[in-house]
């Protein structure tokens, strides 16, 4: 197999995150979330549903396999049958996220994106994460406002549930007694140091933290011939 890069191996770990899913409906903001959930379709997940953010259904190829009218798509977001896989300007250890501004809500240093839906994405059904620069900025230990709710502000949501966060360092669960953020895998050339230096919280990391899986060289092929043949992965991740 040639050389993998950083970017491929992020592919992968987001493309993980709907393993097992089954007929969910698969919503990837950003370019590697993307060509991940077009490689689960291809791979281990054909009952993944992609979209077009409109009003269809697409293959992975981008033609069109049906229709999905706004009011089947709010039954999905809020029955548990969608994975949206977002981005986060702050993440905290408890997988609050925010989007909306930096600083005190009433005189922000920085406007942002807004809470848009994250609410709803995230009590509703399965929100991962993907953060293409891991650094304190975005790993913080209180996200300045609540938009996406972590394990700490779920109680009773029926359908709450973060599967993994991505970074362009690793990947990190919630599998801990607190439900607190885990170190669960780290991307080749990638230290457990470097992880926690560009951390501004105290993360948990087990005795023994596993590589990211590889991509097979079927997947790799998928990847640089199929769904990614310009190589705009790496936009987002160059290393």
């Amino acid at each position: 197999m040639t050389r993998v890069s950083r970017a491929e191996y992020c592919v992968i770990a987001c493309a993980e995150a709907w393993r097992g899913d089954g007929e969910v409906l698969a919503s990837p903001m950003g370019l590697i979330p993307s060509v991940g959930a077009r490689l689960a379709r291809l791979t281990f997940a054909p009952d993944l549903l992609l979209t077009d953010g409109e009003a269809l259904l697409v293959r992975p190829d981008g033609t069109t396999e049906g229709w999905l009218p706004y009011r089947q798509h709010l039954a999905l977001v809020t029955g548990g049958r969608r994975h949206v896989m977002m981005g986060a300007s702050q993440i905290d250890r408890f997988g609050n996220q925010n989007i909306s501004c930096i600083g005190d809500w009433e005189r922000p240093r920085r406007q942002l994106l807004g809470v848009r839906g994250a609410p709803v994405n995230t009590l509703n059904h399965p929100t991962s994460y993907w953060i293409p620069r891991h650094s304190r900025r975005v790993f913080v230990e209180r996200v300045d406002l609540v938009c996406g709710v972590g394990y700490d502000h779920a109680a009773g949501a029926r359908h709450h549930r973060i599967p993994r966060v991505v970074s362009d360092l690793g990947v990190f669960d919630f599998a801990t007694p607190d439900r607190s953020m885990r170190l669960a895998s780290l991307h080749p050339g990638v230290t457990v140091e470097q992880v926690r230096e560009a951390t501004g919280f105290e993360l948990s990391v087990p005795d023994e933290v596993p590589p990211t899986r590889e991509p097979t060289a079927e997947e790799l092929r998928l990847i640089r011939e199929v769904v990614d043949p310009a190589a705009a992965r790496t936009r987002e991740v160059a290393a």
